[in-house]
């Protein structure tokens, strides 16, 4: 067959991508918009300084200060008739009559040893307990970690306590063990509080008292133990007698004057929290130095072991406008004279007459507003804005040809009030302040009203700088 020179041609298909435009991600872009916009304002946020307000709320801070006394009572010394063993019947701050029997002294010690055991064969009674809960109680919430006498007195003072119970026990038998031996046998003077300590203040006065004494370095405190040998006429306890009593605390002439005007303070003792009034008096020590002597006719008992005390002042809370330190702030203005400035009907501005020159070199005079700030009664001037006025203008009084010079200055203390959108200053009149806040007076001319809207802190803005709300 015949090859006619032609072949089956195979059709080979090639398949084309059809190419379109690119969609766009509607998604994507908006997230990316978002995230440029939240770059933005992140980065605005900490190159901007913020600005914090404060709304002005009436409030009151307590005056209190706090001083270190000496306490002065009526305190008798009651000497030792002879010398030997010691045995207490009357606990330490206890209240005693006339006659009653405070202790005894055995001369030969044959009954201190006669009575060791007693006290183990003993019950302590409802009373007794309380006696002791009391006193640890006592020390508890006056303990200064950095007065570590203390403890000892404390043990001292529980010694006694635990002979006291011992000894009354032992007295009901004593007359039966003592046969022949020699007991002394001493009963109280008169009526008081008997305490088994001394310390050389007794019988002191207010006015004798000098810087000397406050010093806790020079100050010796002998604790009397019972069971213990004591010499023949040394003091072996005293009696407070009265109820009145004194504390005396150093202080500044001035204070201390106005503290006696007043008559009487609430006081605060630190030891226990407890408060009481006292009459006031400024006293000279013998080193003329002023002490302020505080007077109770109460809780002497209370504080009967105690030579120095921590008290605090309670003096009249302050109130007004509180406002934090931080918002406080000092501003230098110029002081002019009332005749030089016109008062056009704007509320917290005046208008001045200053002298200027024309384009051509005459004199003229033109007017402009300042802000007043404050008035001050004892010089008849006012605070006016310093930025719209500079040292050595001449200013014109209204009616007449009489000059002066823009000159003097001063400050005044006070805070930006943005009420209106911008940092106005206005004067403040602080009342009292402590560590973190300062009570203003309120409704002054110049001043804060309740529920005004401050700066926070001063430093973060300028005067007259505008707010963003």
């Amino acid at each position: 067959m015949a090859d006619n020179g032609s072949h089956g041609k195979q059709n080979k298909v090639i398949s084309y991508e059809k190419r379109t435009a690119p969609r766009l991600n509607i998604g994507l872009i908006i997230i990316g918009f978002i995230f440029v916009q939240m770059l933005i304002y992140v980065i605005m946020y900490f190159n901007t300084s913020h600005i914090e307000r404060h709304e002005v709320r009436e409030g009151s801070l307590a005056v209190n200060t706090t001083y270190v006394g000496i306490a002065l009572r009526e305190e008798t010394l009651v000497d030792n008739p002879s010398a030997g063993y010691v045995s207490f019947y009357i606990y330490d701050g206890e209240r005693t009559a006339v006659g009653d029997l405070v202790y005894t002294v055995d001369e030969t010690g044959k009954l201190e040893k006669a009575s060791s055991g007693q006290f183990e064969e003993s019950k302590l009674s409802d009373q007794e307990l309380r006696e002791f809960r009391s006193e640890i109680i006592n020390y508890v919430h006056g303990f200064d970690d950095k007065n570590f006498e203390s403890v000892y007195e404390f043990k001292r003072s529980l010694k006694n306590t635990v002979a006291k119970i011992s000894n009354v026990n032992f007295l009901k038998n004593l007359e039966e063990l003592s046969g022949n031996d020699v007991i002394n046998y001493c009963y109280a003077p008169t009526t008081g509080v008997v305490s088994y300590w001394t310390d050389g203040y007794e019988g002191k006065t207010a006015e004798e008292l000098t810087e000397k004494d406050f010093k806790k370095e020079n100050y010796t405190k002998k604790q009397v133990i019972g069971d213990e040998v004591v010499e023949k006429d040394t003091p072996i306890y005293k009696i407070c007698t009265s109820e009145l009593w004194d504390v005396v605390i150093p202080m500044e002439k001035e204070q201390a004057l106005a503290l006696e005007e007043k008559g009487y303070v609430k006081v605060r003792f630190q030891k226990n929290q407890y408060e009481s009034w006292a009459n006031t008096k400024a006293v000279y020590g013998n080193d003329g130095n002023t002490y302020l002597k505080l007077s109770f006719n109460n809780s002497m008992v209370t504080f009967v072991s105690d030579r120095f005390l921590e008290v605090q002042l309670i003096l009249e809370e302050e109130t007004g406008l509180k406002i934090p330190l931080t918002a406080i702030v000092e501003k230098e203005f110029f002081l002019l004279e009332e005749p030089y400035l016109i008062d056009e009907g704007q509320k917290g501005k005046r208008t001045v007459i200053r002298q200027c020159y024309l384009e051509d070199g005459t004199i003229s005079t033109e007017r402009v507003t300042v802000g007043i700030y404050s008035y001050d009664e004892e010089s008849k001037k006012y605070y006016v804005d310093a930025t719209m006025l500079n040292t050595g203008d001449i200013l014109h009084q209204l009616d007449n040809q009489t000059t002066d010079v823009v000159r003097e200055r001063a400050t005044l203390i006070g805070v930006y009030n943005i009420n209106k959108g911008y940092a106005d200053f206005r004067e403040i009149s602080i009342l009292y302040q402590n560590e973190e806040y300062a009570i203003v007076k309120s409704d002054t001319e110049y001043g804060l009203k309740v529920y005004d809207y401050i700066v926070l802190n001063a430093d973060s803005v300028k005067d007259q700088q505008f707010i963003n709300k």
